[in-house]
């Protein structure tokens, strides 16, 4: 299964070309860019990233105005996890995006 796709009785492919996407990936960028800086005396080291990235992108980010509604934390950490653990077709900010919008969106 790739990015974009959802597990489920009725899965759902959402199109590169929604402007959700380009918006979510533009706010991933963002969120590892800054959880770089916060992590660099351990050049990005995390071990929990996605809890810090969830955090970060529900509680600092555009991402509940994005999506039309705030994802819950604990949610959102899972789905990173899973995006995180499924092979990319392209850009990483762009796959895990697609699987955020496909799923929360």
């Amino acid at each position: 299964m790739g990015p974009g796709v959802t597990s489920g009785p009725e899965s759902t492919v959402v199109p590169m070309t929604d402007d959700r996407v380009e918006r979510v990936a533009a706010v991933l960028r963002q969120a590892g860019e800054t959880h770089h800086a916060v992590y660099a005396i351990v050049d990005g080291d995390d071990p929990d990233w996605a809890s810090w990235y969830a955090d970060w992108l529900v509680n600092l980010s555009p991402l509940g105005e994005i999506l039309g509604a705030t994802p819950v934390r604990s949610a959102l950490t899972a789905l990173l996890v899973r995006a995180a653990a499924e092979p990319a077709d392209g850009p990483w900010d762009v796959a895990y995006a697609r699987t955020i919008v496909a799923e929360l969106g």
